[in-house]
């Protein structure tokens, strides 16, 4: 802990470039021992020189980075998203990136749109498998553009892929407390195993073959249009969710909404005891990009998360607690009932962090 923490930082595209400065200043202001170097991939330079990655560019931040702090991709201007699939997917299959990690902790009840729900009901985690599943982009069309045309899109599970996921929630259980200091209790795993047998078997079989290696956790099973009704009904009572690719992207984005919306999501993409990376969920939202109004306290928190990832608990706790008292005194963004712009909620939350 004593040697500089090295962080690859990549703002990307749209509101990227307006909230990651932010959270870069956050991160500044605490005096933790990390240094930073950015890289320009995005559409910028995919437009200039067709560039999406450099050659040796997921071995370099592997080799030299110690984590990887990325703001939004997508643009209007590269209507394919080529650039955006191949740098953010890319990253996570190329890396090794498995274990996709979404905390799901409301700060503020007013944040809510549930009634009733206060803090200390919503306080879970989504574990997501992040390099299986449809998004490996196997199979194909058929006749394209006539009447008998055919698309097929292959869920591909392995055995390897889904146990890793599976163990590395029940940790993650084990290791794990909630904001209260209490315990994490339960692993609920989540799949559509009535309809998808094939995938859903192997899902079944890993659950309950990993799940007697944890005999104090709690093991739960629910489907997954089961499961996002409950999510919206009453969050009370989850710990960790351990899912597929494709339902962990769904479940988060409902479950971002319980914390105030996708402006407060924070993420992250991890391979234990290897180079990971960190994003805030929100997307690039073009139309948002340099008017001074996008919400910065997703990338802001993801990069609490990137320090408690790299052992700095205290500085995270420091952000942390500086969102939260922004929260709490209205210095926030408009989507979150506050007048400050960008910067001047990144402003303050730093000045905060930095005397916390």
């Amino acid at each position: 802990m004593n040697q500089k923490k090295r962080i690859a930082v990549i703002p990307g595209d749209g509101i990227g470039k307006d909230v990651i400065p932010e959270a870069l200043k956050a991160v500044r202001a605490t005096g933790v021992a990390v240094e930073f170097a950015s890289f320009d991939w995005g559409a910028d330079r995919y437009l200039t020189d067709k560039t999406t990655v450099p050659a040796d560019g997921f071995a370099m931040l592997a080799r030299d980075f110690d984590a990887v702090l990325v703001g939004a991709f997508g643009d209007p201007r590269v209507p394919s998203n080529l650039h955006a699939k191949e740098i953010l997917l890319g990253m996570r299959t190329k890396m090794d990136l498995y274990a996709n990690v979404r905390p799901v902790r409301l700060l503020d009840a007013a944040l809510c749109p549930l009634k009733g729900v206060e803090p200390k009901d919503v306080d879970f985690i989504v574990v997501r498998e992040n390099t299986e599943g449809v998004y490996g982009d196997l199979g194909g069309v058929y006749k394209q553009g006539t009447a008998d045309e055919v698309a097929i899109q292959e869920d591909v599970n392995t055995r390897k892929g889904v146990e890793r996921i599976i163990r590395y929630a029940f940790e993650l259980c084990a290791k794990g407390a909630k904001a209260d200091g209490s315990p994490r209790r339960r692993v609920l795993m989540c799949d559509k195993s009535n309809a998808m047998t094939h995938a859903g078997g192997l899902w079944q079989r890993a659950f309950k073959e990993v799940g007697h290696e944890y005999p104090k956790i709690e093991k739960q099973h629910m489907y997954v249009d089961a499961l996002a009704m409950q999510m919206v009904r009453d969050p009370r009572g989850f710990d960790v969710i351990v899912t597929n690719n494709m339902f962990g992207d769904i479940l988060t984005d409902i479950a971002a909404a319980l914390q105030g919306g996708l402006g407060m999501a924070a993420s992250a993409n991890l391979h234990p005891g290897k180079t990971s990376m960190f994003e805030p969920v929100h997307g690039s939202a073009p139309p948002l990009a340099g008017k001074n109004v996008a919400n910065p306290f997703g990338a802001i928190l993801t990069a609490a998360l990137m320090l408690a990832h790299l052992g700095f608990q205290v500085e995270a706790q420091k952000i942390e607690a500086a969102v939260l008292e922004a929260l709490r005194q209205k210095k926030t963004t408009s989507d979150l009932g506050g007048s400050l712009g960008t910067h001047e909620a990144g402003d303050w939350v730093a000045a905060r962090a930095a005397v916390s």
